[in-house]
């Protein structure tokens, strides 16, 4: 068991990635996000207009609201990607935290958008009455597939980095295939002569929304507070510094997520007898050991005790 939990520890610490690769493949997933949403909103909105679809226009201008999602993604990612100066000493990667939190925020009123919707169908203050097209009927299923396929697509790439944003955006892409799934069961109950299928199918998305949008939201403000790492992640953190020459003892490890990086401050203890210069070796090794078996550890603070 334990054996296994360190295979998985070095497998987590291989997949890991610098920042500078973190921005790259944030910003090139969001650009492929950009250019899939625009030209499928395009699609949808002219299929909605030929194909007499209020539920595939709304559907339409849902996909182009995921392009300002991926703007920001950008925005936050870069500014999250600065290097730390005077005024910011710790760096900016809570600016991608703070990009999650406007998507979920996005997300969540997106969800409200569409149940309100619903409602007003439901209860007869709105309503579609003209019987929708075929063609309407296949962009609903085009969209569904298209954009989970780039829900899938975006959620690897955002494990793989460990990008609160670009997960965001992720679920960005779930609830929109979610919504074409609510299109598509109405515009089929329409054209089978039960248009209320589509505002209570939209209404049971929404909650859907609302919940991808509360998880975002949680994850985003989990990282903005500092909490510490995992046991497993804090354990083989204790292992890699007592694997170190000189090394007799972990008296104390602390841990702190800091947007998608870690900060390390560790006390170890070696022989006290040894010279000032020959503990200040053991404790490079310690820090230069961690840095190369944890990239996602941005900062660590090693302080030799003397043994007992």
């Amino acid at each position: 068991m334990e054996r296994n939990q360190k295979r998985s520890l070095a497998a987590e610490a291989a997949e890991a990635v610098f920042p500078e690769e973190h921005e790259k493949t944030a910003v090139r997933v969001s650009l492929v996000s950009i250019a899939g949403n625009a030209l499928l909103s395009l699609f949808k909105l002219l299929a909605g207009i030929f194909a007499h679809s209020g539920a595939m226009i709304s559907d339409a201008v849902h996909s182009a609201s995921d392009v300002l999602s991926s703007i920001i993604v950008i925005v936050g990612v870069r500014l999250a990607g600065r290097e730390a100066d005077k005024e910011h000493p710790y760096g900016h990667e809570r600016y991608e935290c703070v990009a999650a939190i406007v998507l979920a925020v996005i997300l969540l009123v997106t969800g409200l958008f569409i149940g309100h919707s619903a409602i007003e169908k439901i209860t007869g203050e709105a309503g579609e009455t003209e019987t929708p097209g075929l063609l309407a009927l296949i962009a609903a299923a085009v969209s569904i597939v298209c954009k989970e396929l780039m829900f899938w697509y975006t959620r690897f790439h955002a494990k793989r980095i460990d990008s609160g944003a670009l997960m965001a955006e992720a679920w960005h892409h779930r609830s929109d295939a979610l919504s074409s799934v609510g299109a598509l069961i109405g515009i089929a109950g329409a054209r089978m002569g039960y248009p209320v299928l589509d505002p209570v199918a939209s209404l049971v998305i929404c909650f859907f929304i609302a919940k991808a949008a509360f998880d975002i939201f949680r994850d985003a403000t989990a990282k903005m507070v500092d909490h510490s790492c995992s046991e497993q992640t804090e354990q083989a953190l204790r292992d890699c510094a007592l694997a170190q020459e000189g090394v007799l003892g972990v008296d104390l490890l602390q841990t702190r997520v800091f947007g998608s990086r870690i900060y390390v401050d560790i006390e170890i203890c070696a022989d006290g007898g040894i010279t000032l210069a020959a503990s200040h070796e053991i404790a490079e090794r310690v820090h230069a050991a961690i840095e190369q078996s944890f990239p996602k550890v941005k900062h660590i603070m090693v302080h030799v005790n003397p043994a007992e």
